[in-house]
């Protein structure tokens, strides 16, 4: 054998290791654009195995570099010709609520992709936020990505964790391994509470589920004026300040323009997927002075709810969005009619309908920026928008009179028609953190029964969808009623795009996805094509249904979404239900109930909703807020009775902040004042719809307790504290006998181990503090506990030593808890 030299020995080696690497990697060959190698290469992956292994190197390598060649590894892309992806979603918007299906608020930009693309007649969500965007973003059914309910309601099971686990991927996360650039906008509600802050983890914020951008707020809803949760990124920001008539709204909206100018200016080959989920119409109602002023000079409203009802009905008629036999379901006997209302009520409920739809309309025009910029810079014709009309029925949570304070609901407070009446000038502004009376959101679900949260009824359930690709989806203005589900969008993307579904991402197995591809309905040959999604449950709070091939087998609800807290519902959840069922076909309305005359197949759709259920984790069924508000979560403040900050910090959300309800506790401040004085917080949690704060005020030690905007019970000393270091202490004892939330106590504000201030209370705040307002240390962000003692920042201009935190034993344990859902079941019973 001839003796090799030294560089040919190199080189033989160097081709035996690429051979090795080629086979042991398995790569493909021919999935190459352009020339493999170049600079210019790409590479689609078209595997189920995301990421795929790198390529090995195939150039050559000299000890020169004049004597090698270069070899670089392929971008990564998807198919030549890839649409941009715009994922719209509506909050908290009723089938009724726009124009395009056939509401009267004005959608201009909605109606104009409805006519230039498909109407779906028959689209679905789970009733609920947090579900049915986990549902849509991972196209797997709600419980079995963690979201069986709310995050700021989650529980210690599976189906209800808030936890989306590595197997359950965001359809983002293919898109993005794919070559895709990936951005989130707006309202993320599907961060775990406690995971929620500047610490982290960031494991499910949507960086780390598969998005390069994120510019939004985190939680179930925000002011619009003074977003307390706002991210960039895992960053809070808070572009508000100084900057009056700033609104979220549109600043999301000149985001995503800013965004869309970069990714098109940089490199236009490279499709993107966009999220854009504003936080419309979600309480609080924050359009702007001038979107208000223009809906109400419009008088959609004037004649009342009954009679809009009628109006939005016909309508549906005439455009075809409601089958031809559909029927109007009767107006609820626990309702009023308009007509037996006071012109009190009948003036407050039009400024909250005028200011709710000045919000839609408001939503759309910015919407439509967006959409504009699009086609501005050329990519509209390959461009796949689906916008979904809302991840919900309408809301009926702000009472029966509506509520200037939307806390107050999760607190089970109402307010009386007198108690609103002088705030009706305020609606919609910042002083107002506002939601609408329920018979509105049963208006606004026409031609459909019940509300959100009744995951029993298409009220609940059934939203509008449009569709626009004008380079594949030629059926312009086309009508399609194939029943589907906000499951079906991840997997008709990747249909779309010709990426294959995958069955492993970064090593973990992924569960297959629950829902079908609705390419197929995009074609005019298939406008009447039966429907690929043939079975469907729901379930949300213990309403449940089961839809399978046209039927429809449902719970009759047993407590009110606007009851909240204050209902009385069942504990046995799965026994203290009455069934409905329905033909959907000849009955799209769910008026006509066939349970007695066919019991037969009553069973047989009770019997599969439990085979779905089983399969898809829903169990335990809880049909109560209580235990799910008031359960202690993981993270960072669980477990824990002492919290220490040294020094100032921002926007730690709730979830991970140090919880004074419901317990005795002790609040101490170590601080220097300097010559001349001192002012600004020292500790703050929530804000001007309800919370609490420490803090100097003309040099004063002031503790104030901000009841739901409703009573500010303060204690503060008489005397301003002389130059040099002090401790105050605002000490909490709660009463030893009282209800289990809410309880009196007495509070006792002390100096130097002085005491300066003491008052009693008789009931303090049962739930929640205002969740978009943070736990804020030496200052405070969004807005203040008490607008009439400071403007914020409000930094402390002293020296802040360090804030305690000593927190006692809560009155809410989980015996507590069963012990109050018990009594509640009793007083149903009585």
């Amino acid at each position: 054998m001839k003796k090799m030299n030294r560089r040919q020995l190199f080189l033989s080696s160097a081709k035996a290791a690429l051979a090795t690497a080629f086979a042991s990697f398995g790569f493909r060959k021919g999935a190459f654009a352009q020339a493999p190698g170049s600079p210019t290469a790409t590479e689609f992956p078209d595997s189920t195995v995301l990421p795929q292994q790198p390529p090995p190197f195939t150039g050559v390598i000299e000890p020169n570099l004049i004597d090698s060649t270069a070899d670089w590894p392929p971008t990564i892309a998807p198919p030549a010709g890839s649409p941009n992806i715009l994922l719209i979603l509506i909050d908290d918007a009723g089938f009724g609520s726009n124009t395009a299906f056939g509401g009267v608020v004005p959608t201009p930009t909605l109606d104009k992709l409805a006519q230039r693309g498909l109407r779906y007649t028959q689209m679905h969500n789970t009733a609920l936020c947090s579900p049915t965007r986990a549902a849509l973003l991972t196209g797997r059914n709600h419980h079995v990505a963690g979201f069986g309910n709310v995050a700021e309601m989650s529980t210690g099971y599976p189906g209800y964790d808030s936890i989306t686990t590595l197997d359950t991927a965001h359809v983002a996360r293919t898109l993005k391994q794919n070559g895709y650039s990936t951005a989130w906008f707006g309202k993320n509600h599907n961060v775990p509470i406690w995971e929620a802050s500047l610490a982290g983890p960031f494991d499910h914020f949507p960086i780390g589920q598969g998005y390069d951008y994120f510019y939004g707020f985190v939680g179930g809803d925000t002011s619009q004026w003074q977003p307390g949760s706002l991210f960039r990124d895992t960053t809070s920001i808070h572009p508000y300040v100084g900057n009056p008539g700033w609104n979220l709204i549109t600043a999301m909206a000149d985001d995503c323009i800013e965004y869309l100018n970069i990714q098109t200016s940089t490199n236009p080959k490279r499709p993107w997927f966009i999220h854009y989920a504003p936080g419309a119409t979600h309480a609080p109602h924050h359009p702007t002075p001038e979107w208000i002023d223009k809906i109400s000079d419009m008088h959609l409203f004037d004649e009342g709810w009954n009679a809009l009802t009628e109006r939005i009905f016909a309508n549906q008629k005439r455009l075809g969005v409601v089958p031809a036999n559909a029927k109007l379901p009767p107006w609820p006997d626990f309702l009023p009619k308009w007509e037996t209302l006071s012109d009190d009520q009948k003036k407050l409920y039009l400024r909250q309908i005028n200011v709710w739809a000045a919000y839609m309309a408001y939503s759309d025009h910015e919407i439509g920026r967006v959409i504009e910029t699009v086609e501005k810079l050329g990519q509209f014709d390959n461009t796949l928008i689906i916008f979904i009309c809302g991840d919900n029925g309408m809301s009926a949570e702000g009472s029966m009179h509506g509520t200037p304070n939307e806390v107050a609901y999760f607190n089970g407070h109402e307010f009386t028609v007198e108690q609103m009446l002088p705030q009706i000038p305020a609606w919609g502004t910042d002083l107002t953190y506002p939601h609408f009376a329920v018979p509105w959101a049963f208006a606004m679900d026409t031609p459909y029964r019940w509300v959100k949260q009744i995951a029993s009824h298409l009220g609940g359930t059934r939203t509008g969808m449009v569709m626009t690709w004008p380079k594949r989806i030629e059926d312009a203005g086309g009508m399609r009623n194939q029943f589907h589900h906000v499951v079906d969008i991840a997997p008709t993307i990747l249909d779309a795009l010709g990426i294959p579904q995958p069955t492993m991402i970064n090593g973990i197995a992924q569960r297959p996805y629950d829902g079908v591809s609705m390419v197929y309905t995009w074609d005019k040959a298939n406008a009447e094509a039966p429907s690929t999604h043939k079975t469907q449950y729901f379930e949300i709070f213990g309403n449940r249904a089961i839809y399978h091939d046209g039927w429809m087998a449902n719970t009759i609800p047993v407590a009110t979404p606007w009851e909240g807290v204050n209902a009385h519902p069942p504990t046995d959840v799965m026994n203290g239900y009455k069934w409905e069922l329905f033909n959907l076909v000849e009955d799209p309305t769910q008026t006509n109930d066939l349970a007695a005359q066919e019991p037969d197949r009553l069973r047989f759709m009770q019997e599969l909703w439990i085979m779905e259920a089983s399969r898809n984790q829903v169990f335990p069924l809880n049909d109560s807020q209580i235990p799910v508000l008031t359960v202690e979560k993981p993270g960072p403040a669980a477990g824990r009775s002492q919290f220490v900050y040294a020094a100032p910090m921002t926007s730690t959300q709730f979830g991970v902040a140090p919880s004074i309800l419901n317990r005795s506790y002790t609040i101490t401040a170590e601080i220097e004042v300097p010559q001349g004085g001192a002012e600004g917080v020292l500790v703050t949690q929530g804000g001007r719809f309800s919370g609490w704060g420490l803090y100097l005020k003309d040099n004063k030690p002031t503790f104030t307790m901000d009841l739901l905007d409703v009573e500010r019970p303060k204690w503060q000393a008489a005397e301003a504290l002389p130059p040099g270091k002090h401790t105050i202490v605002f000490d909490w004892k709660m009463d030893p006998q009282g209800p289990p939330a809410a309880r009196g106590g007495t509070g006792t504000l002390s100096v130097n181990g002085r005491q300066v201030a003491q008052r009693s209370l008789p009931k303090t705040q049962p739930f929640l503090w205002a969740w978009d307002e943070t736990f804020d240390v030496g200052l405070d962000t969004g807005t203040p506990v008490d607008d009439s003692d400071y403007h914020v920042p409000f930094a402390f201009t002293g020296k802040l030593g360090k804030i305690t935190v000593d927190l006692g034993g809560s009155t809410l344990s989980p015996q507590a808890i069963n012990a109050m859902m018990k009594e509640l079941a009793q007083k149903r019973d009585r």
